[in-house]
């Protein structure tokens, strides 16, 4: 006689998550916490710090002297031309 089969546990479905359809989900603004006088004082520290790149003759490991120095150059002017 044939053995009788005992049921299985039943193993976990594994759970797909997809990606909401587009449109389906609403957009949520963010403010953003950058003025665009700031973005204008992080290019101008940028230009200023490849100015002080090529003035050293372009030889590389000083990139943080050189932002800081052209940081603190750009923000004193900046500083200079609101209080004048």
């Amino acid at each position: 006689m044939a053995k009788a089969k005992t049921p299985r546990p039943t193993k976990p479905s594994k759970q797909v998550l997809t990606m909401p359809e587009a449109g389906s989900v609403p957009l949520v603004r963010k403010t953003s916490l950058v003025s665009s006088s700031s973005v204008d004082l992080d290019a101008q520290i940028r230009e200023r710090a490849y100015e002080l790149y090529l003035e050293r003759g372009s030889t590389p490991g000083h990139e943080n002297e050189d932002w800081l120095r052209a940081e603190r150059e750009v923000l004193s002017r900046e500083n200079h031309q609101q209080t004048a």
